[in-house]
């Protein structure tokens, strides 16, 4: 039996398939990586501290022993709120208002912002609030 070979127009139209998935593809990951890169800035910016030393210390006091935080391993408690998307909310600990210098200051001392609040106080030092601010902020 001789085996049927496909037509040279099937064979064509197969290669310009794999080749339009693989520019969808470099595109995606262009944009992701952009946008990515773009949200880590304005974090950066805003909070005066750096996204990769946030994630360090976000893990470091275990803050995901309270709390559902995005990107950070084992981070699922169910103490606190959920941290995804913190950056779009209006409001932090409920009442005060979303910025960064509050963010950092709501990190650094919650108990002198909203006294009895269920954020214990961690002994989080200024640069670590910022970095950490830095990190919720770039996670929009």
């Amino acid at each position: 039996m001789s085996e049927r070979k496909p037509p040279s127009s099937l064979i064509f139209a197969g290669f310009l398939l794999l080749l339009a998935l693989a520019a969808a593809l470099i595109g995606g990951a262009t944009i992701y990586v952009e946008t990515h890169q773009t949200s880590r800035a304005r974090a950066e910016a805003a909070t005066h501290g750096h996204v990769a030393h946030g994630r360090i210390a976000i893990s470091a006091y275990g803050c995901g022993s309270c709390h559902v935080i995005p990107g950070i391993t084992g981070a699922n408690g169910k103490v606190g709120p959920d941290l995804t998307h913190v950056a779009q909310r209006a409001a932090i600990a409920g009442a005060l208002p979303n910025d960064p210098d509050v963010m950092a200051r709501w990190l650094e001392h919650p108990q002198k912002l909203r006294p009895g609040s269920g954020m214990p106080e961690m002994n989080v030092t200024d640069g670590d609030a910022r970095d950490m601010a830095a990190y919720l902020y770039s996670r929009e």
